[in-house]
């Protein structure tokens, strides 16, 4: 090849790379977005219409131990409602949530409802398990909260050993986690957590809900968790808090105690917060944390870094989000260093129409926070650095 042609291949090479690195995105990332601000940057993982389900709701999302994110979610065929023909939907990310699979179908039970995903990763084992609950897709939760309904809510654990992949069959776990008297019962929804320190280190900790109507002075949803310390073979029911709570998150803090953060009844859109030291058996009365302002709502909590992690500044960092205010708006995360005892930084994500969401940490170590978007109209996943919530102009 003669020094001419061969600097003009060099050019056209060259061109094509650039071009090549500039490329739109692939067409599962077609709808990715950058906010003003550029370092938070949005995909739409589920878009409610698409597909064969009128609206998708209820998100979950975690990193498994082989870097893949796995994003949960109800598919609705029938419309909004929380009854009637739904199915639990997984969609696998292998590229720090840039691009996403199509959603391969967990659990299809006819025209019934399976739900409410609880996803929890075992890091020792690398198994995915996913808690979740089943109901007749005829019983509404006011007929099942007013003991009319044709059956109660019942309590599910699947799992996956392959990354996500494929599933298992659902096993009922409901004599061990639910008391015969409950009525209503939600499980998460959102992640669970693997305790990391103290005489529980191991355990499989998941937040769920139900209806207790023993006492009719007393308002009837009060939360809980249940908890497997034998890598998922057995689960068995946690401590119950007071009543007014239902949907809830939790989060490890440094001494192994935990949080649990709390839809709450109380009428002061407040979070409503209690703590355990016993790994969730038992727990201290409940508090309305003042900083975190939120609607009747479900919530999402994570732990960023702990205080002698040395890659991530040696900083105790949890991340809380949920809606701002009275209405299911304004979404927005909230940073404690301090184990939850104050949070004195917050950022909106979104000020537009936002309800449920779920938190992870990325392979990557930025954050991502999957949630409801535009009146149900999609589940977004928003992606951001830890500085962007930190290093605020």
């Amino acid at each position: 090849m003669s020094p001419t042609r061969f600097h003009c291949f060099q050019l056209v090479l060259a061109l094509i790379m650039c071009a090549t690195a500039f490329r739109p995105a692939d067409a599962a990332d077609a709808s990715g977005s950058t906010t003003e601000n550029s370092t938070v940057h949005e995909v739409d993982v589920f878009v409610s219409g698409q597909g064969a389900y009128h609206t998708y709701r209820i998100p979950a999302i975690v990193a498994t131990t082989e870097d893949t994110l796995l994003a949960f979610c109800e598919g609705r065929k029938e419309g909004r409602g929380d009854a009637g023909d739904i199915d639990l939907l997984c969609s696998r990310s292998t590229d720090q949530g840039l691009t996403w699979s199509e959603p391969v179908v967990v659990w299809n039970d006819g025209s019934n409802t399976c739900g409410n995903p609880a996803p929890v990763v075992d890091q020792e084992t690398g198994v995915i398990w996913l808690a979740c609950t089943w109901n007749l897709g005829s019983d509404h939760e006011s007929q099942i909260m007013a003991g009319t309904s044709e059956d109660v809510r019942h309590v599910y654990m699947l799992k996956s050993e392959d990354d996500g992949l494929t599933w298992s069959t659902p096993k009922k776990i409901s004599e061990s986690v639910r008391q015969p008297h409950w009525r209503w019962y939600a499980t998460g929804p959102g992640n669970g957590i693997q305790l990391v320190h103290g005489p529980h280190a191991g355990r499989l900790l998941i937040p769920a809900n139900h209806s207790d109507h023993s006492n009719p002075k007393a308002h009837p949803y009060r939360s809980h968790v249940f908890w497997s310390d034998d890598h998922g073979d057995t689960w068995q029911l946690g401590g119950v808090h007071e009543d007014r709570t239902n949907e809830s998150a939790v989060v490890e803090q440094a001494d192994g105690s935990i949080l649990q953060f709390m839809r709450s009844y109380h009428g002061k859109n407040r979070r409503a917060v209690a703590a355990s030291d016993t790994g969730g058996s038992k727990w201290d009365s409940l508090y309305l944390d003042e900083t975190l302002d939120t609607p009747v709502c479900q919530a999402t909590v994570i732990r960023y870094s702990w205080p002698d992690d040395e890659q991530l500044g040696s900083k105790s960092r949890i991340l809380f989000a949920s809606p701002q205010g009275t209405k299911r708006s304004h979404m927005t995360i909230w940073l404690s260093y301090d184990e939850g005892t104050t949070w004195p930084v917050s950022r909106e994500i979104y000020a537009g129409g936002a309800a449920y969401s779920c938190l992870v940490v990325l392979p990557n170590h930025q954050v991502g926070l999957l949630y409801e978007k535009d009146d149900y109209k999609k589940l977004t996943l928003a992606t951001f650095t830890i500085e962007w919530l930190e290093n605020q102009p």
